[in-house]
């Protein structure tokens, strides 16, 4: 069964940055593809960004694109999204996603197979 725990949430103000990092345990880690989704109150959970398994593509959503990069070590078995000039609509919780059947990049939640348990990041204006 695979883990992961997510960290490095918390309160920023907006144009600030923040990384998060996932680590997961159990499974195969290099042979999954993985992925950042959030949730706001009182809405459904969205895409923010992915990483493939083996070549290191990336995928994110508009509304991240050019201020979130997402990375991976696979020695490390460690996913992280680093997020810059952060804004009040990033506030959400924050859930890393894997999808073991990772041969390409994914953007539906339910596409994926294990999720940890969500960090908070709250953006202030």
């Amino acid at each position: 069964q695979v883990q992961l725990v997510e960290s490095g949430g918390g309160l920023v103000q907006a144009g600030d940055s923040l990384r998060l990092s996932c680590a997961a345990s159990g499974g195969t880690f290099s042979s999954y593809a993985m992925g950042w989704f959030r949730q706001a109150p009182g809405k459904e959970r969205e895409f923010v960004a992915a990483i493939s398994r083996s070549t290191y593509s990336t995928y994110y959503a508009d509304s991240v694109k050019g201020r979130f990069a997402i990375s991976r070590d696979n020695a490390k078995t460690t996913v992280s999204l680093q997020m810059n000039c952060l804004k009040p609509e990033d506030t959400a919780v924050y859930y890393c996603a894997a999808d073991r059947w990772g041969g390409y990049i994914k953007s539906r939640a339910d596409e994926y197979d294990y999720w940890g348990q969500g960090t908070q990041v709250t953006v202030s204006s």
